[in-house]
């Protein structure tokens, strides 16, 4: 699945490069997201990885991408394609998703990481690049703002696991609350701290 927006048609022309970056490699709940940004002619100020942001500057920068940029998109990976895959998988999984689902096509894609996706556009990796590429400093933005925001709605959904608070990842509140309220739909079954509390008595399988 995956969602996008775009200020103008597919070109050939003008400056196409992407920047793609992922969040959610680490929880223990929820999809893994990655979102693909080319950026406008008005570059956002203050772009930096989005781990070294606040959550309202988070915000604010995810409105003036969204709205200045030339095109962008959010791809996603679930946990059935975690558990399958694996989760350095199911990531580059996501990144593809994202930036195929660009409405300008890229010239070039710039990629967070040391690992690049199996697909066919001009790209490289940059290790550290969600800190220093503009392009994927937004891209950064876009997902951990999406997917914080899903988080946020899960924890409605999946009351007392906190999800709100700690975004699925493994803090000992999360993992008490599993072993408490038990292991969910939204829960990675292929990650240790997961796989270690189902219980086949529980009948959670």
């Amino acid at each position: 699945m995956s969602i996008g927006n775009s200020r103008q048609s597919k070109t050939t022309t003008g400056s196409r490069v992407a920047g793609c970056d992922e969040v959610g490699r680490g929880p223990l709940a929820g999809d893994v997201v990655a979102a693909a940004v080319i950026l406008g002619d008005v570059i956002p100020s203050g772009l930096k990885d989005s781990k070294q942001l606040t959550e309202r500057r988070r915000e604010a920068l995810f409105e003036e991408i969204t709205s200045s940029a030339r095109s962008w998109a959010i791809g996603r990976a679930d946990v059935a394609e975690i558990d399958e895959l694996n989760i350095l998988n199911a990531s580059l999984l996501a990144m593809r998703r994202a930036v195929e689902a660009l409405t300008v096509v890229p010239e070039h894609v710039l990629v967070d990481g040391n690992r690049l996706p199996t697909w066919a556009f001009s790209s490289e990796a940059i290790v550290g690049g969600d800190g220093s590429v503009p392009c994927i400093s937004a891209a950064s933005v876009l997902a951990k703002v999406t997917r914080d925001r899903e988080m946020v709605a899960l924890d409605a959904q999946y009351p007392g696991y906190g999800l709100a608070k700690h975004k699925g990842y493994p803090t000992r509140q999360h993992i008490e609350a599993i072993e408490a309220l038990g292991v969910t739909d939204i829960h990675r079954r292929s990650f240790g701290p997961v796989a270690r509390l189902i219980k086949p008595a529980s009948g959670v399988n």
